[in-house]
């Protein structure tokens, strides 16, 4: 249960991303709900969010293992529920996204993968367990501008998590749609 009200004011810039979010999603999300109670925060937040869907020297496929090993590491259900209905959509590969708890013991990754997401987990570690070979085999075989990407959504990533973690939010039944639609 959520630690805090998702009925926030409704100003005029909830108002509108309550719009946006309906119309993108389906439905509102509960983060917004939940940053909704303070206008400069979700104001930042949606700004940040809207920087980073722009980045784009990273595989997107790369990019969505990254955000869920950190996810899931941190044990944010929401953030799990919502990135597997979006890395979906995306077309990242189900067994993937399915072996994700187990991907140490799955013949479902590449090499190269595995090193995203051994890099995704050690970076959500606390502290961070980054070790310096893995870092420059990952500089190496995605280049600089990808390997910042990288560990920039891993830090994002981080910040959402613990955000809807510690304010209690939890799936909201984004994966089930998923499961429906492959039916």
């Amino acid at each position: 249960m959520a630690r805090i009200s998702l009925t926030p004011t409704r100003t005029l810039l909830f108002r509108a991303v309550e719009w946006y979010a309906k119309r993108t999603y389906g439905k509102v999300l509960d983060p917004v709900r939940a940053l909704g109670h303070n206008g400069r925060v979700l104001r930042t937040t949606l700004r940040l969010e809207l920087a980073a869907g722009r980045w784009n020297a990273l595989d997107p496929h790369l990019k969505a293992l990254a955000e869920l090993a950190s996810a899931a590491s941190i044990g944010c259900s929401w953030c799990t529920d919502f990135g597997y209905w979006e890395s979906t959509l995306r077309g990242v590969d189900a067994r993937k996204l399915r072996d994700l708890p187990v991907w140490r013991d799955s013949d479902a990754y590449t090499a190269l993968e595995r090193e995203v997401l051994e890099y995704a987990e050690a970076m959500t570690a606390n502290p961070p367990t980054v070790e310096d070979d893995l870092a420059e085999r990952l500089r190496k075989a995605l280049g600089e501008p990808a390997f910042v990407e990288l560990t920039a959504m891993v830090a994002l990533e981080n910040m959402r998590s613990r955000v809807n973690a510690a304010l209690g939010l939890t799936s909201q039944g984004f994966k089930d749609r998923c499961e429906l639609r492959h039916r």
